[in-house]
């Protein structure tokens, strides 16, 4: 795991690209601190601040192969690194590291873009071909890792992390109310969006190739949830999910340093901590969140599943306090909107671990959008046969989707029932499964000042265009937006990998497999009616966790909203939303906004609706990259250049005198 950056600028001064380059190493030089390096062509540079977690002494980057034609920056890791070099070794291929990113490279050039289909793996990189000049991005087909780019006076610029670009001679970020619309509308930017003016992110599954003055962005692996059902029985599937979910853990415990594992004290990630004890030959540290407030709290069930499996386990205790204290730091990293605060957490929790020693962690996420975690799906299920069932087997659907409700009145479930009604018909086209979700974001949405921006039309663009999508399922298609919307722009991001590279800790998902995708989307719909969540994935591990772990309802992760910044009232808080504060930002409505933060200050936090909640997150977090990318005002990460660790420095430009390093 790492973090990459350079820019494609034949009018920039050449002598001004050494100091370019490592400034924007600097600016996210959490992302791998262990070292640094770039490589200069006549206008053109690229570094990597490293990570290093495979090959610790050979692995430097950028690296190149022995021709040196072919310059590589990249950030991740391949998983299948040993298969793929035997293969490259039979065919001729040359190795001079045991790293996995000499394959990525000699694979690259061995079989071009075609290669990436072989790669399982979490990963972005750039390759340069220096006889040609063309220059190739390519991101992970599930967007794990991520990839900004953008053009400014004729050059190209490209990122890990888009706070680089800030180092490039007169870049400013502007943000795009058409694009904060659609973040609050549908709660991330869509697959190859930001919020920002002009930058865009490579979506998953894509390669840019720079070819002259040609620029061509292609997509090498569509999305794929249609694998054929299983034929055999519940127990053959269950024994499948079990083994394909074994090898996916196997893989990702190669490492040449320890790895660890979140533990939330949930299915998924006990599941992952279950094999990860199993496999690894050394004693398992788990890390987990443990709230003050007990009603977010999972530490009993964190610590049943480490007892039971023998887990070396710690956690960090997060107050209220704590979430208002770090929030400016969090969304700094995170560079989007956030709609709630449980990103935070996340960001403590990976300074705990790496406080611990441990630099990288397996995790849990995507077993929800593969195996059919989350309500949303057995909602869409309930309401897409809606108008085929009876008065009764509505009653009787609604009671197992939400037994809560045999805790309230008659006009309580009612209400349920006339709300399934009124959405069980499509109004947004594609979009049936996520519009009960969507109608939060129409109230978000009128913080902004410009009310004729439709915060619909982006996503509706995207699946409209979106290739087999309209013959997808409803719940198919909820899966499909999940994949692309919650999971790639929120959870493996903002409180993923964001989160965790904000102090050098790497994350791999062992759900995100595509052999467990493809083996989730053949059992899935097959063994699962939509009255238990997970059903066959609780099945494969019966006896192996403990009982009660099986047995509980998911409890999504959640953290204290806004009545954190209530009830402490953070120094910055003036300084961002007061009305002063307010008429200076160009994309808000001073008065709605204004309106909204009154009432969340004066307002028992019971009373706060979720609506308002989110909403309000939405305006601190946007006001806070307004002052720290737009307005530069505030930045928490601002610190010398010298912590960069520079260990290669390759010079290859004919305009310049060589200035020494690698040759």
């Amino acid at each position: 795991m790492c973090g990459i950056a350079g820019f494609l600028a034949p009018s920039l001064d050449p002598g001004a690209m050494p100091g370019v380059v490592t400034s924007m190493l600097s600016l996210i030089r959490h992302r791998g601190p262990d070292e640094a390096g770039y490589y200069l062509d006549d206008g053109f540079a690229m570094g990597t601040v490293r990570l290093a977690i495979v090959d610790l002494a050979s692995g430097s980057q950028p690296m190149s192969d022995p021709a040196e034609r072919y310059w590589i920056s990249f950030n991740g890791e391949l998983y299948n690194h040993l298969e793929l070099r035997e293969e490259l070794r039979a065919l001729g291929r040359p190795f001079r590291t045991h790293c996995d990113t000499e394959v990525v490279l000699q694979a690259w050039i061995q079989w071009g873009p075609e290669c990436l289909t072989r790669f399982n793996g979490a990963f972005a990189f750039a390759v340069r071909d220096a006889v040609t000049g063309d220059l190739f991005l390519a991101r992970d087909r599930y967007g794990k890792r991520p990839l900004f780019y953008t053009e400014h006076d004729g050059a190209l610029l490209f990122a890990s992390e888009m706070k680089a670009f800030r180092a490039f001679p007169g870049f400013r970020f502007t943000l795009d109310p058409r694009e904060l619309a659609s973040v609050f509308a549908v709660w991330t930017p869509l697959p190859d969006r930001t919020p920002f003016e002009g930058v865009r992110q490579l979506p998953m599954g894509g390669v840019l190739t720079v070819r002259g003055g040609r620029r061509t962005l292609r997509t090498y692996e569509e999305l794929d949830l249609t694998a054929p059902p299983f034929e055999g029985s519940e127990e053959d599937a269950a024994a499948f999910v079990r083994e394909t979910l074994r090898a996916s853990v196997e893989l990702r415990l190669r490492s040449d340093v320890e790895v660890g594992v979140y533990l939330s004290g949930g299915l998924d990630s006990s599941v992952v901590t279950k094999l990860a004890t199993d496999l690894s030959p050394h004693e398992v540290r788990t890390f987990s969140v443990a709230f003050e407030n007990a009603e977010f709290d999972e530490s009993d069930s964190q610590r049943v599943v480490a007892s039971h499996l023998g887990t070396r386990h710690s956690s960090v205790t997060v107050t209220a306090a704590d979430i208002a204290e770090h929030f400016p730091a969090a969304v700094h990293h995170a560079e989007v909107p956030a709609f709630r605060t449980a990103f935070v957490p996340m960001y403590l929790l990976s300074r705990h671990v790496r406080d611990s020693g441990v630099k990288t962690v397996l995790s849990g996420e995507g077993a929800d959008e593969a195996f059919l975690g989350y309500s949303l799906f057995r909602e869409t299920m309930l309401r897409a046969s809606w108008h085929e069932l009876s008065g009764e087997e509505r009653e009787t659907g609604l009671a197992r989707l939400h037994p809560e409700l045999a805790h309230f009145g008659p006009a309580h479930r009612k209400h349920m029932a006339g709300l399934f009604q009124q959405f069980s018909e499509e109004r947004l086209p594609g979009l049936f499964s996520h519009e009960l979700r969507y109608q939060n974001g129409r109230f978000a949405a009128r913080l902004l000042k410009d009310r004729g921006v439709d915060p619909f039309a982006g996503i509706l663009e995207t699946v409209r265009t979106a290739p087999g999508y309209a013959d997808l399922s409803a719940v198919r298609k909820a899966q499909w937006l999940e994949y692309k919307t919650l999971l790639a722009g929120y959870l493996l991001s903002t409180q993923g990998e964001r989160m965790g590279l904000a102090h050098g800790v790497e994350n791999r998902c062992p759900f995100l497999d595509p052999a467990v995708v493809r083996a989730a989307a053949s059992v899935n719909l097959r063994f699962d009616d939509g009255s238990e969540e997970k059903a066959i994935l609780k099945k494969a591990f019966r006896g192996e966790l403990p009982a009660s772990s099986l047995a509980r309802r998911k409890q999504p992760y959640r953290a204290p909203g806004s009545a954190v910044f209530k009830d402490r009232r953070p120094d910055y808080l003036e300084l961002v939303l007061s009305g002063t504060e307010l008429e200076k930002l160009g994309w808000a409505d001073p008065v709605f906004a204004r309106k909204l933060v009154a009432k969340i200050m004066t307002t028992p936090a019971e009373e706060i609706s979720t609506k308002e909640d989110q909403a309000f997150v939405y305006l601190l977090s946007t006001a806070l990259l307004d002052q720290q990318f737009v307005r530069d005002t505030a930045r928490p990460d601002a610190s010398p250049e010298a912590d960069l660790k520079v260990r290669t420095v390759v010079d290859n430009r004919r305009v310049l005198p060589r200035a020494g390093g690698m040759r």
